[in-house]
């Protein structure tokens, strides 16, 4: 989804909230935002009792009545079964402020998303991602489970040859809150020169270098360690049926 100005968001939120279709949002904020798109930004907006009523009134002035009421009931059944997911992880969600569950969601992103420890090539291990909240995590993480040293912290843009450096690199900083003077130079892919980026919200890479080997491999023990845990027996195979 493009990202939008958190004051548009919140202006799509308040419509929402005082009933008003996704149609009706469109005129309102005169940008053509896909439905798909608002449904994500109010999917925990809770809709008022009278929500129904005025799109069946809505519907009497010339839209379809059924196809009208059967589009909205789904996006309001829609919209519930989000919230009530909400509802029913946020405590989960909130067991991340546990330093032991913080290290084992950070070691699992590292195992998916991180480098890997090679004595012989690197002093730091890494993490690249072309979404903020990827990137956030790791960060955020670090610093709650670890004697987290920014000064050991450096980010890198990587882009597309038809893209601004300069504007990447200012999207990253408001996005996750890393000084400036952490990033090193934009590493721009030379296979991309006159190739077209087609995806217009695509904002690169950041790269983000964290030099501190033990971190590293304290994470990766972890990982290998709840691997070996959750591992079912070799005679079972990984897709046994029980």
């Amino acid at each position: 989804m493009p990202r939008y100005a958190d004051y548009l968001i919140e202006r799509i939120r308040y419509l929402r909230i005082k009933g008003n279709s996704y149609g009706e949002i469109q005129k309102a904020v005169r940008i053509r935002i896909p439905k798909s798109s608002l449904s994500y930004i109010c999917r925990n907006v809770r809709l008022p009792d009278e929500y129904i009523e005025r799109i069946q009134k809505l519907s009497s002035a010339g839209l379809s009545k059924g196809r009208l009421i059967a589009v909205e009931t789904n996006r309001i059944k829609r919209e519930k079964f989000f919230r009530d997911l909400v509802q029913q992880y946020a405590p989960t969600a909130k067991l991340t402020h546990s330093v032991d569950i913080g290290k084992i969601a950070l070691s699992m992103l590292c195992l998916g998303e991180a480098s890997k420890y090679n004595p012989k090539t690197r002093k730091s291990f890494s993490l690249g991602n072309s979404d903020p909240r990827i990137i956030v995590i790791f960060i955020r993480l670090l610093r709650q489970c670890f004697p987290f040293d920014i000064n050991k912290m450096r980010a890198t843009v990587q882009c597309r040859a038809d893209q601004d450096p300069v504007e990447l690199k200012r999207f990253w900083i408001k996005s996750t809150g890393i000084p400036e003077h952490l990033f090193y130079k934009p590493l721009i892919d030379n296979r991309t020169i006159g190739k077209p980026t087609k995806k217009h919200n695509y904002m690169g890479v950041l790269r983000i270098d964290y030099f501190d080997t033990k971190v590293q491999l304290e994470l990766e023990c972890l990982a290998d360690l709840i691997y070996n845990q959750l591992r079912l027996n070799e005679s079972d195979g990984p897709v046994a049926q029980r």
